[in-house]
Parts: C-alpha cells; sequence; structure tokens
C-alpha cells in the first residue's frame, strides 16, 4: 500500500510496528557488541529503550483512539519505508558501521513522524507524532553527542582497533595463511608434473587437484584447531571457509594457465603468475601482520623458490 492511503489508524499501527523493530534491532546490536565494543553496547541500548518508551506511547495513543486490536502492518508492507537489513546479517559490522545504520533509521524515521503528522486530523495524534518527530531528532544530536564523549575520552579510537584486530583475527590471519599454502605448496606437485610430462592438460589436472585437496584439508585443519571462544578468533566455521578458499584459489591462480595448449607459453605465464601471488602475500603481510616489507618478501620468495626447485627437479628427474 501507498502511504498517502494510510488511515490515522494504520499510521499508527506501522509507527508501534516500526519501533518495536528499531528497538529489537539496537539490542541485537548492543548483544553483540557487548563483549568487545561495550562503549558502542552502551549506545545501542541507550537509544533501544528511547524505542520501547516511544513504542509505550503510541499503544496508549491506539487503544485511546481504537481499542485494544492494533492490526500488523510493517515498514515493508508500505511503499517508500527503506528495507532494513536483518539483524544476523549486521552482525559483521564494524561498530562505526553500525552508527551510520542507526543514523539512517533514527533519520528515516524522523521523516516518517513528520510525514505522517501531517497526515492527521486528530489533534492528539498530530501532537503525539509531532513530538515523536523532534524526539527522533533529538535521537541524532544525542547519538553523535555520545560518540563526540567517547572519542574525547579514546573510547571510540580503542573500539577501532580492536575492531581492526578482529577483522585480522577473523579474516585476514586465515584467509593468509590459505593463500600463503595454497601459493606455496602446490608449486612442488604442479611444477613436477610440468616437467615430467610437458603436458599441459596433464598438469593442470595435478594443479586443480592438488589445489581442491590443499583447500580442503586446510580448511578444516582451520576449523579444528581453535573454536575462537578463548581467542576471540569467531566462528571456526567461518574461519575454515575463508582459509579453505583461499588455500584453493591460490594454488588455482597458476593452475589455470595450463588450459593453454603451448607448454612453454603456459609454463612462463605460470612462473608470471606465481610471482605475483608472492609479491600480493608479501604487501598483505606488511598491511595487516607488520612484517617489515623486506622480511615479508624473503620469507615468501624464499620458501616459493626452494618449493618450486623441489619440484623442477622431481620432474625433471
Amino acid at each position: 500500500m501507498h502511504f498517502r492511503d494510510l488511515t490515522e489508524a494504520q499510521i499508527l499501527a506501522v509507527a508501534v510496528t516500526a519501533e518495536e523493530e528499531d528497538s529489537r534491532i539496537y539490542r541485537d546490536f548492543a548483544a553483540s557488541l557487548a563483549k568487545d565494543f561495550p562503549s558502542t553496547a552502551t549506545l545501542f541500548t541507550r537509544m533501544a529503550d528511547e524505542e520501547d518508551n516511544h513504542r509505550r506511547r503510541l499503544i496508549d495513543m491506539y487503544r485511546q483512539r481504537f481499542g485494544e486490536h492494533i492490526p500488523l502492518i510493517r515498514r515493508q508492507d508500505v511503499k517508500g519505508f527503506v528495507v532494513h537489513r536483518s539483524t544476523w546479517l549486521t552482525r559483521t559490522l564494524r561498530p562505526e558501521q553500525m552508527r551510520e545504520e542507526a543514523a539512517l533509521m533514527e533519520l528515516e524515521a524522523r521523516r516518517f513522524y513528520e510525514a505522517a503528522a501531517q497526515r492527521t486530523t486528530d489533534a492528539g495524534i498530530r501532537q503525539l507524532l509531532g513530538d515523536l518527530a523532534h524526539e527522533e531528532q533529538n535521537h541524532e544530536m544525542t547519538a553523535g553527542e555520545i560518540n563526540r564523549e567517547q572519542s574525547a575520552a579514546g573510547e571510540v579510537e580503542m573500539e577501532v582497533h580492536a575492531a581492526r584486530r578482529m577483522f585480522v583475527l577473523r579474516f585476514v590471519q586465515p584467509g593468509l595463511a590459505g593463500l600463503m599454502d595454497g601459493s606455496v605448496s602446490t608449486l612442488a606437485p604442479l611444477f613436477a608434473a610440468a616437467f615430467a610430462t610437458n603436458n599441459t592438460l596433464e598438469t593442470f589436472k595435478v594443479g586443480l587437484a592438488a589445489s581442491v585437496g590443499a583447500g580442503i584439508s586446510m580448511g578444516f585443519a582451520e576449523a579444528l584447531s581453535d573454536d575462537g571462544k578463548l581467542s576471540g578468533r569467531g566462528a571456526p566455521g567461518l574461519r575454515g571457509l575463508v582459509c579453505g578458499l583461499m588455500t584453493a584459489i591460490g594454488g588455482i591462480g597458476h593452475t589455470l594457465p595450463y588450459l593453454i595448449a603451448d607448454f612453454h607459453l603456459a609454463t612462463t605465464i605460470a612462473l608470471v603468475v606465481v610471482a605475483a601471488e608472492l609479491a600480493a602475500i608479501s604487501w598483505l603481510r606488511k598491511r595487516y601482520m607488520d612484517t617489515p616489507l623486506l622480511a615479508a618478501i624473503f620469507q615468501v620468495v624464499v620458501g616459493g623458490v626452494l618449493v618450486f626447485l623441489a619440484g623442477w627437479l622431481i620432474g625433471s628427474g
């Protein structure tokens, strides 16, 4: 239905369900942040309490004007509202991203109340909707003040650093471990097969098998290594998936050139891809693991060259 077609009873009904949903979203945000980001969790708890107060006032007004039964009309039933993401999808958001999401929610709520107040003729309902629009605007200002207070106290900066650490622990570390393993460990079987057979298709099959096998092995190893409860590294299944996929990608990258029929051209391209992979790994280690670039290059390149030489010698012999 269109917003312009809503009756006063329906406007109140939509407002009730909207406030209920917003309160639930803020409490979900607070629960997901309470352990690692207590300052932001406190902000969302305060905002959820305010939304609960709005809901009670709206229900009281509905009861006075239209009785006890409130029809279930949700925001997605009315054209013009923003469809919010499910909170289980937003649990991976960083604190500052959750603040941005909340700011958009408050802005949308204020605009709704302002537009709804213009459409009502009942003085009591009009006053309530106008008051709520004003309070939603105050929410935006209050959230900004709280953010500034937390920033001045250094709490927001601490949360940013904590969020970065969590991102590194939960995604970068397992992904980088997988990429390194896939890029390096598959070199020996791939190039051993290449120099032993001089057959690009057979080499491709060996490389693909090695990449997929390494991905499965590394994925399970990562998932079973740590449940994440004490280390803070997050869900083991997700880490295993990231690690396994990056392992497979690391191996498949220099395997794909062997789809080319010309053996020498395929091998040349594969070596260029290997060099690019090792350079990318070195940069990622410097960027996220604070490893000096020269040290990262030495560690990765030396390992890669040794594994390549092992594959070359075995295949040539």
